[in-house]
């Protein structure tokens, strides 16, 4: 289901950008003055980008502060882009579009992926997007590729294995930050939020509009907590919720959904008969097929991800050829680079390895087929780090005049349902949930019904009524 792309590479994968040699060399930071606007020129294509895709898009580079906290200290390079308005007499203003991840880059999202957004929208508004600082092409954080190779496994058995885990971790923040430059320590949601409004004044717009998804979306709400009247629409879809306070409220919340979509799988292929797993004892099949992989944590990292869009019968098709070889140790793709912007964005400490063996117990115990949910390696990834600069803590959004939009399928593996209804119970009156009844993390294209409520909003900024839903469209794979 190509019309989720912009949503494949959240939870919590990380983009790094690492050079075959293993590390790249980053340009110091200097003084530079802020431009008061931004120099616009035609995209480049880049690696694998087709000209054709590119053709269209406006590439910049705008002059930022490493530290919000110290405005008139050293400047880095965020990268921004963006296409106009397709009907300039219809415009509505500026959409910008925040990257999920964390680690999705913004710029190649408007070079070659605005087809995720509508029609609609791509006529009405200039879509801006950019690459958060540290990702991609804004000051990327660098680490060595050799001892990013040699990270533990999130599944730890002892306290020994507790112990390093947390040396690995410093070990390997001391090497990015090394690497990377002063940037490193600064790339918290917080100086994020500074970077979008410096990029609404570099525009010269008094409002922008706002869509983020997953991880995005906590950089939408904390924008419209902190500049309220320089929001005119937010669109939070796969809502995260940044006030669970503790890793056991974490992990709890993060595992039940993904369970919940493992359930939902499970139910479709016990009706259809085009399941490859069809008549099967499915839930014996996955508990066999734990026991016999090498590294299961990977393994349901797989499963968890076919579940977003949800690719159901590549799944079923999966777990088929897996059984039949009894090879549980299948690659996934899981790059596991870093995790510092969400380490900078959350609180999470774990005393002991009995504590954390605890909540790996109590974990499997409330959801026993999905007993190691991919959130538990940003739990252990962030294991002896600094308190974070960015900590949790429950919205409180005031003087918006068009209340944020939330949008969130009940079945979605990644950013649950449940954070949707704690966020929209933050927000108050600041805030109305569009449900989608179906499945999948990104709910935007998933119906006609949901992309037309959405385009409303953000247009016309026509605000649902509260609890108004969309019906489940099946997936078709």
């Amino acid at each position: 289901m190509r019309s989720r792309e912009l949503l494949r590479t959240t939870a919590w994968g990380v983009v790094l950008g690492l050079t075959a040699a293993g590390l790249a060399t980053l340009p110091a930071s200097a003084a530079v003055p802020r431009p008061a606007g931004v120099q616009w020129s035609d995209c480049k294509p880049e690696g694998k980008d087709d000209p054709a895709r590119v053709q269209g898009s406006q590439c910049a580079t705008l002059q930022v502060p490493v530290d919000w906290r110290d405005p008139g200290g050293p400047t880095f390079g965020l990268a921004i882009a963006r296409r106009t308005a397709k009907s300039p007499s219809e415009r509505a203003g500026v959409l910008v579009s925040g990257p999920g991840g964390p680690g999705d880059s913004g710029v190649d999202r408007i070079k070659t992926g605005v087809s995720r957004f509508s029609q609609t929208l791509q006529d009405r508004f200039d879509i801006v997007s950019f690459d958060p600082r540290g990702i991609a092409r804004s000051n990327p954080v660098l680490c060595s590729a050799a001892l990013l190779s040699q990270q533990p496994s999130p599944l730890m058995k002892s306290q020994a294995d507790f112990d390093a885990t947390v040396r690995y971790n410093r070990t390997l923040a001391a090497d990015c930050r090394e690497h990377t430059g002063p940037l490193y320590d600064h790339i918290d949601t917080w100086q994020s939020v500074r970077d979008v409004d410096a990029i609404r004044k570099a525009l010269g717009e008094s409002q922008i509009s706002f869509h983020g998804s997953s991880y995005g979306t906590m950089l939408g709400a904390q924008y419209a907590e902190t500049y309220p009247r320089r929001t005119r629409a937010v669109v939070l879809e796969s809502v995260l919720d940044h006030s669970s306070p503790t890793a056991r409220t974490f992990l709890d919340e993060q595992a039940a959904p993904v369970q919940d979509s493992f359930d939902e799988f499970v139910k479709w292929c016990d009706q259809a008969t085009t399941c490859a797993l069809h008549g099967r004892d499915i839930r014996a099949l996955w508990a066999d097929l734990l026991k016999v992989s090498t590294n299961p944590f990977k393994l349901s990292f797989q499963v968890f991800r076919l579940l977003y869009d949800p690719e159901w019968r590549k799944l079923a098709d999966t777990l088929k050829t897996l059984d039949e070889s009894k090879l549980a140790s299948v690659p996934t793709g899981l790059v596991n680079n870093t995790l510092a912007p969400f380490c900078q964005d959350w609180n999470l400490p774990v005393r002991n390895y009995r504590e954390f063996a605890g909540l790996v117990d109590r974990v499997g115990r409330n959801n026993p087929d999905m007993r190691y949910p991919g959130q538990l390696m940003a739990v252990t990834n962030c294991l002896g780090a600094p308190k974070a600069n960015n900590p949790q803590q429950t919205l409180k959004v005031r003087d918006l005049k068009t209340p944020v939009l939330l949008a969130n399928a009940i079945h979605d593996p990644a950013t649950g349902y449940n954070w949707a209804q704690s966020v929209e119970r933050q927000l108050g009156r600041y805030g109305v949930l569009l449900t989608y009844e179906g499945w999948g993390h990104g709910s935007y294209n998933s119906s006609p019904c949901m992309q037309s409520t959405i385009d409303a909003y953000l247009v016309s900024r026509q605000v649902p009524k509260r609890g108004t839903g969309c019906p489940a469209v099946p997936p078709v794979g």
